[in-house]
């Protein structure tokens, strides 16, 4: 009798130590970085990839986000491998991949549809596979959406209207030479300092999509929002390269097939913002100006596009223009 409860109980501390063992052995974290809140369309791509993560490797993957980084800084700690996972705007990927900035130029997409047919196609496809060289894996193109001014001062109906204001950006060649060409004086900071600048009046304004003008609360800052739509924002879904090197065959594709479905989330969450952002904006007390000249904002920019022509070429401006899937 002893004996036989002195196997069973031995018995059940071996099961319990090797299914320990094999659980500590399955499971492994990545942390993960993105820019903005965590009920944010950043915060929905970060939260399905890790379920997606979870669910395809049978628990071995768990992914922990956190939320309201730096974003130059966390694609810097992805190229040198101190942190897993990144979901970004493409605003400061320029830094890293030079090559990628050609899609923040101005008035370069039509519309969304226009926007993901072109990054899901061979264009968008074919910068992907620049990333390896700089130490990154760039899993998908996620989304931003399409920029908007918004400012403390007066409303923006055309380019004379924005002259002189102080408006803060990423740090982005491609945005400050447009803002610059506008007679704006573009003020590059990092995200997380935004609030306090506006706030307490260091820049006159900042721009960008209405998910993130929502999520981040820049109408208690802000007075005017103008509807510009002057450059659509990607995002990128992207993972450290020693990281990635590290999964078998199977693995990369599970987190390339994952990705996919968070960016599409992602995607998701912004056209859910972008049909109530404005409304909700205008409640909060915002005046949102919708009638912009574009065409008057376009012209004003002839000079900034010569310039991108001699950087990025115009035979691929016109082939990101001209897109048709």
């Amino acid at each position: 009798m002893k004996m036989t409860r002195w196997v069973a109980a031995c018995a059940l501390t071996l099961s319990t130590t090797f299914a320990f063992a094999a659980s500590s052995q399955a499971e492994t974290v990545l942390q993960l970085g993105h820019p903005t809140a965590s009920a944010s369309h950043y915060g929905v791509a970060a939260a399905t990839l890790g379920d997606e993560l979870a669910k395809r490797s049978n628990g071995k993957f768990k992914v922990v986000s956190t939320p309201n980084g730096a974003e130059r800084e966390m694609i810097e700690s992805a190229q040198i491998g101190t942190l897993d996972l990144v979901v970004t705007s493409t605003g400061p990927v320029g830094n890293f991949v030079p090559e990628v900035a050609i899609v923040d130029i101005p008035f370069l997409f039509k519309d969304y549809q226009h926007a993901r047919a072109v990054l899901d196609g061979p264009i968008g496809q074919d910068m992907l596979k620049l990333f390896p060289a700089k130490g990154i894996e760039a899993l998908a193109w996620g989304e931003n959406g399409f920029r908007h001014i918004t400012n403390s001062k007066r409303p923006i109906n055309t380019p004379a209207d924005a002259k002189g204001l102080k408006v803060r950006t990423m740090e982005n060649q491609v945005h400050m030479t447009a803002f610059r060409q506008l007679g704006v004086l573009p003020t590059p900071m990092a995200f997380t300092e935004v609030f306090t600048a506006l706030q307490q009046g260091t820049v006159d304004g900042q721009e960008n999509p209405i998910p993130v003008i929502t999520s981040s609360k820049f109408a208690q800052v802000q007075k005017y929002l103008t509807m510009t739509g002057h450059v659509y924002s990607p995002a990128m879904i992207l993972m450290a390269k020693s990281t990635y090197d590290g999964l078998s065959a199977d693995e990369q594709k599970m987190f390339h097939e994952a990705a996919a479905v968070a960016a599409k989330a992602m995607r998701e969450k912004v056209a859910s913002v972008e049909a109530n952002g404005v409304a909700e904006l205008r409640a909060a007390g915002m005046e949102v100006i919708t009638d912009v000249d574009r065409t008057k904002f376009q012209e004003a920019l002839e000079p900034a596009y010569a310039e991108y022509s001699k950087k990025f070429g115009k035979d691929k401006i016109d082939q990101i223009r001209n897109y048709a899937p």
